[in-house]
């Protein structure tokens, strides 16, 4: 009897599975690598970190040499200056925006001032107690946010961090360039 009903449950466990999981799919196949393309698609994904030419850069922040440290949703260089090695970030955050950055800013308690670039509105953030690094964040010229992080060496003579990165900021949304 016990195998009787062992033998019935699988039956039915079995026929359930069969019409459970049957069912047509309207369409025609695509082979996986047919629909990524061709390797050119992922060389413009980061072309972001190109939206200021390196020399313009470099010279923003008073340098005289760029070196790529790192291309990605973020995207750093490191500019070799009279003052020291200065730190330039740059971000896009396609779903981001002016007031989550904010938030964001306001819990790590950094000085934030509302400023305005090429007539978009930004904002300036600042560390505590660190007056040679800057930021500036501004809505993209399409969809998100973008921002600048200029740092300059600890205690060295340098331009004002904020002017720079608000230069590099009016330099991203030209688009007369």
């Amino acid at each position: 009897m016990r195998a009787r009903k062992i033998a019935l449950v699988g039956t039915v466990a079995t026929a359930f599975l069969l019409t459970g999981c049957g069912g047509t799919i309207d369409g025609t196949p695509v082979a996986e690598k047919d629909k990524i393309g061709s390797g050119d698609d992922y060389q413009k994904l980061l072309g972001e970190c190109n939206t200021v030419a390196d020399e313009d850069i470099a010279k923003t922040v008073g340098g005289t040499s760029i070196d790529h440290t790192f291309y990605g949703a973020i995207c750093r260089w490191d500019i070799g200056s009279p003052s020291g090695n200065v730190k330039v970030t740059f971000n896009w955050f396609e779903t981001g925006s002016l007031d989550v950055e904010r938030k964001a800013l306001e819990k790590l308690k950094y000085g934030i001032k509302d400023i305005s670039v090429q007539g978009r509105k930004a904002i300036q953030e600042t560390r505590p107690g660190d007056g040679d690094s800057c930021g500036v964040t501004a809505g993209a010229p399409d969809i998100g946010i973008i921002g600048w992080w200029v740092q300059y060496p600890p205690g060295s003579a340098h331009g004002d961090p904020c002017a720079a990165a608000t230069k590099l900021m009016e330099l991203s949304l030209d688009l007369s360039r």
